[in-house]
């Protein structure tokens, strides 16, 4: 397996877009949540909006799916964490799990300490 190349810290995803290093797909997948709180749903959490973000209810693990319709190949995922914001949910530890079903997600990545 090889490891999945990094975007550059600090790099702007939506400049990378404009200039045609990378292109957005996520409107081409269904998304859902293993649970969110009123108003801090998958809406906010593609929005752009730096100032709304996805609020889980429910028990751990917090999940977010996403499911394209067709094998698609992924080569970069951008998250936004902002843990000087709000350190209470700014996730310690992200797995990045893939598969072709539900039942046979492999994890490729983890990233724990989100905070440095």
């Amino acid at each position: 397996m090889t490891t999945p190349n990094k975007t550059p810290p600090g790099a702007d995803p939506k400049q990378l877009e404009r200039t045609g290093t990378v292109r957005e797909i996520g409107s081409q997948a269904v998304w859902s949540l293993s649970s969110c709180k009123p108003g801090f749903g998958v809406d906010q959490l593609r929005d752009d909006n730096l100032e709304t973000y996805w609020q889980s209810d429910g028990s751990q693990p917090h999940l977010v799916n996403i499911q394209f319709r067709r094998k698609t190949t992924v080569k970069t995922l951008c998250i936004y964490a902002d843990y000087k914001s709000d350190e209470s949910y700014t996730p310690s530890k992200i797995s990045v799990r893939v598969g072709n079903n539900f039942h046979n997600l492999q994890e490729i990545r983890e990233e724990e300490n989100m905070a440095n």
